[in-house]
């Protein structure tokens, strides 16, 4: 693994975003030289009584939090983990997260975010390259951690069924028992249970100090998942560093803020908006495990939340709701919209629900994630993502050698350098050379930059799909996809969607010598694939795909195939309704 180079040169004078800064945000910034379980503690003793968050009727102060924290830790110690050692989370959004994450650094551990999304064989396979010897995970998704080909010694399970309405409780443990049985999980190492082993924890245990802030703390997949898994590794100092700059961009108000926090705390940018963001400001996290649109209206009703971090498929279901039905939006003062490109005709629609300022972020999970976010202070401009973050050098480099600045407004490769960028992917040094290069980080996605200083997206030098906030590999797709009899070749490629931004589409060469079957292929998808990597649209071809000279299909020739066959069909509508 590479280090980050100290970021020493702070944002050029003659940086042109600079001018377009809110005049509350400072153009740089002293970061707290902390471990990332310091902000919880800081806030700890600065707001104690204040809420930390709310989960249904769960209300956990931040003094409470602290403490709850504290014990995992020592839940931890107890059973071995020693500092620098990787520790599993498969948890969606619940105070048991906040708890276990801030628990795990305070061990000394280095969290290793899985999704619940992922399937057995993905699991297993971040365990094995991670050396994951520790899971905590709902009982619930229990089958992911314990059936697949690489056993941790120790999983510790919690559950939400004693937090949710009545009526979701049945539903819940019907689920629990059609995916596991009466028992939890007979086949478990080691298992354990949350509230069980908290109870014989000590609520002063002292936390682990790291030796360096630059040490490992949180790690996270993002590619290469069917063989070993490329996996991003952020240090303590790149999540404080990120949380120092969102705080300050929305102009440092603390104790004051709720966050209405569904965005998956798995994914860096709901981690870093809500959980890191949350305890720098000070903010109450008004918690959902899955985002549902009535129920997060219900939410932002009951609770009003000031803060609303979303994906563009959120806004717009939400959209589709509250043009039959409008909510009282008494206090959501910004909405930041990332993983997606957000377009401006749904932003500008639930700034009119809501009375909302809406902003495009932008970042990438090597970066924290965060890099980009529009101005909150009116003078941000849709279609754009904004301007740099505070001590973030961004600059359009040309595609061919990486290495020459471009003039304003021409399309380049967007590159950034700043305290947030990672130290490079776990134990893999030559992917971590290709992406860094001479301190700077190269995105792979296409952009311009403005004589002002703002950024826009055009599109990706990578094949990577976005999905409503979600990375998908088409390579990994395809892998899986290839094993499903009657595919003799697949390509996958991204799809344009206006809720989710794209979506996955497999077009598939048949093998003749054996019949294809859709509804086979489905439910092989289903259940090989994690949900959001499953095609939603399939084409057969009649032929064959269209390859290089050596073989290597040409996915860029495909998607300007389907994008020009869509603006012809788009077209044809038209004029037929006119």
């Amino acid at each position: 693994m590479q280090n980050n180079p100290k970021h020493n040169i702070r944002n050029p004078r003659n940086a042109p975003w600079l001018a377009h800064y809110p005049a509350c945000v400072p153009t740089t910034l002293e970061y707290p030289k902390i471990p990332a379980w310091g902000l919880l503690e800081q806030t700890a003793k600065s707001y104690p009584d204040r809420e930390a968050c709310i989960y249904y009727k769960q209300h956990l102060t931040y003094r409470e939090l602290h403490e709850q924290a504290r014990c995992v830790a020592h839940m931890l110690v107890r059973m071995g983990v020693q500092p620098g050692d990787r520790v599993a989370i498969m948890l969606p959004n619940m105070p048991e997260t906040l708890a276990t994450l801030n628990g795990i650094w305070m061990a000394g551990g280095i969290v290793v975010a899985l999704s619940p999304l992922m399937v057995p064989s993905e699991v297993s396979a971040m365990l094995r390259v991670t050396d994951c010897r520790v899971v905590v995970s709902l009982d619930l998704l229990a089958p992911l951690v314990t059936r697949g080909d690489f056993r941790p010694e120790h999983v510790i399970f919690t559950t939400m069924k004693d937090r949710l309405p009545h009526w979701q409780r049945l539903g819940y443990a019907f689920a629990k028992i059609c995916r596991l049985g009466f028992w939890l999980a007979a086949d478990a190492p080691n298992q354990h249970f949350y509230e069980d082993e908290l109870v014989q924890s000590d609520r002063q245990f002292q936390p682990v100090e790291p030796d360096s802030i630059d040490d490992p703390a949180f790690i996270l997949p993002t590619g290469g998942t069917t063989g070993r898994p490329k996996a991003v590794t952020l240090t303590h100092r790149n999540l404080v560093a990120n949380a120092w700059q969102l705080l300050h961009w929305a102009g440092k108000d603390i104790g004051k803020h709720k966050i209405l926090s569904i965005v998956p705390f798995f994914h860096s940018y709901g981690m870093s908006t809500c959980v890191m963001n949350g305890a720098a400001m000070a903010a109450t996290l008004v918690l959902h495990h899955r985002f549902i649109p009535r129920v997060a209206l219900r939410l932002i009703e009951e609770h009003q939340p000031s803060v609303f971090p979303a994906v563009p498929a959120m806004l717009t279901a939400l959209n589709e709701l509250l043009r039959r039905k409008p909510i009282d939006f008494k206090e959501l003062r910004y909405c930041i919209s990332g993983g997606a490109p957000l377009d401006p005709a749904i932003a500008n629609e639930f700034a009119e629900h809501s009375g909302a300022t809406v902003v495009e972020g932008y970042g990438l999970s090597e970066a924290s994630p965060v890099t980009h976010t529009g101005p909150l202070d009116g003078t941000n401009r849709l279609g754009t993502i904004g301007l740099p973050m505070p001590d973030t050098e961004a600059r359009i480099v040309d595609e061919e050698t990486g290495v020459y600045t471009l003039a304003p407004s021409k399309v380049g490769e967007l590159v950034i350098r700043g305290p947030q960028v990672m130290a490079g992917y776990w134990k893999d040094p030559e992917a971590t050379a290709a992406v860094i290069r001479d301190g700077w980080l190269h995105t792979g996605d296409l952009a311009t930059c403005d004589e002002d200083g703002f950024f826009r997206i055009v599109d990706r030098i990578k094949d990577l799909i976005i999905t409503s906030g979600f990375n998908v590999y088409p390579t990994d797709v395809e892998h899986v996809l290839r094993q499903c009899p009657g595919v003799a070749d697949v390509a996958v490629i991204g799809f344009p969607d206006p809720g989710r931004g794209e979506i996955v589409k497999a077009v598939i060469e048949t093998d003749p010598n054996v019949t294809f079957n859709q509804k086979h292929f489905n439910k092989f998808a289903s259940e090989n694939l994690a949900k959001h990597k499953r095609p939603s649209i399939v084409e057969i071809l009649n032929g064959d795909l269209p390859r290089k000279f050596l073989g290597k299909v040409l996915r860029r020739e495909l998607r300007e195939q389907h994008a020009a066959i869509n603006e012809v069909e788009t077209a044809t509508v038209a004029e037929s309704t006119a």
